[in-house]
């Protein structure tokens, strides 16, 4: 009996957690349409003036990048500024092959009169942060633009960007990502649905109302002075990019999201990458919930709602752990409904999942509608990619899970690149990549014995109970083994 109330209390704070999530999501989403209303009166620099045209250093911080890097560089070099007023740096930790062909590409665009540097370090001290603090050191430009190996800004990027820089308050402007491999599998799909929820309803949300966002680590740009005033780039977080963001914020720096910029970028196509991207993200979201947590709540700066919205931000890769423990206990919690009679009451909090994913759905909804269109047609397309991505994400929640929980305890771990496949459509193939991870972790073992674990679950709900079964939790099971079942058969057979 006491195990029973441990486990309904568990559940339903967990729940309750959920819920508040949902709710500020909700906020989110009343502030994103609000935002639509609004006219953009920012200021801009004046390109027609020279002298307001300012140097920019854009930063390519690279690691064994073999296959992409001929793409990004002759990208990069087709961007329009003046070029007595821009450099690059291609900030190389790379230890294979690559680093011969990135030079030969280097040499192609200095012919070009492109002012261009190859940059290499003796070790990778800080991975990505240290290698960007490295080549901070000896940048020219005032501005400083970021771009990861898989990212293909547009010719006019710098132009429809660097102008923000006006106010002198801002000291970042951050574009959305697009994404030129979407529709290339379900996991694409998925990883898109996600990540435009963010790049939508989540920047803009919180932006246009003051709150604080994070730069992307790519695709944005970086007043050189906010950097150093902010403590420059730390290598303690998996996510130095978040950390930075943050500390930018509390000095009272402004960032400006620019969500009509679209930034092109590649979507991992195997699940082994996206696995090792998730744990990375979700990870180093927790290191900088314990990092920032103190820090936000104590800031004079900083207004009562900003603090909670931030806090949530901070948490929000730790909302996985909420899912996988609702998920784990909904089993249990079907036998002991149908057990005790007199603790139905207690039962009531299931609602607020429901509730939950009906603020999600909506949420995503106007996300999903601003980037594919209304209609009655869109809109079933748009249920049948909530229920994948949904199913598939509690799918993740064990694996996303464990990386938090290591965030939040201070484990720590290497950065992890994600591998680059150079993958465009359906023709372009994948499993001759060299750094593909040849052997899947040992959470997957766990991932199939908890797809079977929901078949269990499905199959309670026609037992339990005197009345012909209990059917309430049924959809969810479903959900799970579908999301589970997914996670572990890709993370099995879809390897080189």
């Amino acid at each position: 009996m006491v195990l029973s109330y441990i486990i309904i209390v568990i559940y339903s704070v967990a729940l309750l957690l959920i819920f508040m999530y949902a709710l500020a999501q909700l906020n989110l989403l009343f502030n994103y349409l609000k935002s639509k209303k609004q006219e953009d009166t920012s200021e801009k620099l004046d390109f027609s003036k020279e002298k307001e045209i300012p140097y920019i250093t854009i930063q390519l911080p690279v690691y064994n990048e073999l296959y992409v890097m001929e793409r990004l560089l002759k990208n990069i070099a087709k961007l329009e500024y003046p070029k007595d007023k821009l450099e690059i740096q291609v900030l190389d930790d790379s230890t294979d092959e690559s680093v011969e062909t990135t030079a030969e590409q280097i040499k192609i665009i200095q012919e070009k009169g492109i002012d261009i540097s190859h940059i290499r370090r003796t070790n990778r001290k800080g991975f990505k942060a240290g290698a960007l603090k490295e080549g901070l050191k000896i940048a020219k430009g005032e501005f400083i633009a970021i771009f990861d190996a898989d990212f293909l800004p547009q010719k006019d990027w710098l132009l429809q960007t660097v102008p923000y820089f006006k106010n002198d308050k801002i000291g970042v402007v951050q574009t959305r990502w697009g994404h030129i491999n979407r529709n290339y599998s379900t996991l694409t799909k998925i990883q898109a649905f996600a990540l435009d929820a963010h790049f939508t309803l989540e920047q803009v949300g919180r932006n246009s109302q003051g709150h604080f966002i994070n730069f992307n680590g790519t695709a944005g740009i970086w007043r050189k002075e906010c950097i150093y005033d902010a403590g420059n780039w730390e290598g303690d977080t998996l996510t130095e990019d978040l950390d930075l963001s943050y500390r930018a914020q509390l000095k009272k720096w402004e960032f400006k999201y620019l969500e009509h910029v679209e930034t092109p970028a590649e979507l991992p196509v195997i699940i082994s990458a996206a696995r090792s991207q998730q744990f990375r993200w979700n990870k180093g979201g927790a290191e900088n919930f314990q990092k920032m947590m103190k820090r936000v709540i104590k800031s004079k700066n900083v207004s009562f709602k900003t603090k909670i919205h931030s806090l949530l931000h901070l948490l929000n890769s730790s909302m996985f752990t909420c899912i996988f423990l609702v998920a784990i206990l909904s089993i249990p919690m079907l036998y002991i409904k149908n057990e005790y009679a007199h603790l139905k009451m207690y039962f009531y909090v299931m609602s607020f999942f429901v509730i939950s994913s009906l603020i999600f759905f909506i949420c995503y909804w106007h996300m999903y509608k601003n980037i594919y269109g209304g209609g009655l047609k869109n809109f079933f397309k748009y249920i049948g990619a909530f229920f994948t991505f949904f199913s598939i994400a509690m799918g993740f929640s064990l694996h996303n899970t464990i990386a938090v929980l290591e965030g939040h305890f201070g484990k720590k771990s290497e950065f992890v690149r994600t591998p680059k496949f150079n993958i465009k459509s359906i023709k372009d193939g994948w499993k001759n990549n060299k750094y593909i991870k040849k052997k899947p972790s040992v959470h997957v073992i766990l991932e199939g014995i908890l797809a079977i674990y929901f078949v269990f679950g499905m199959y309670s709900a026609f037992i339990v109970g005197n009345q012909g079964g209990d059917f309430g939790l049924f959809p969810f099971h479903f959900m799970l083994f579908i999301g589970f079942g997914y996670v572990f058969v890709k993370s099995v057979f879809s390897k080189a």
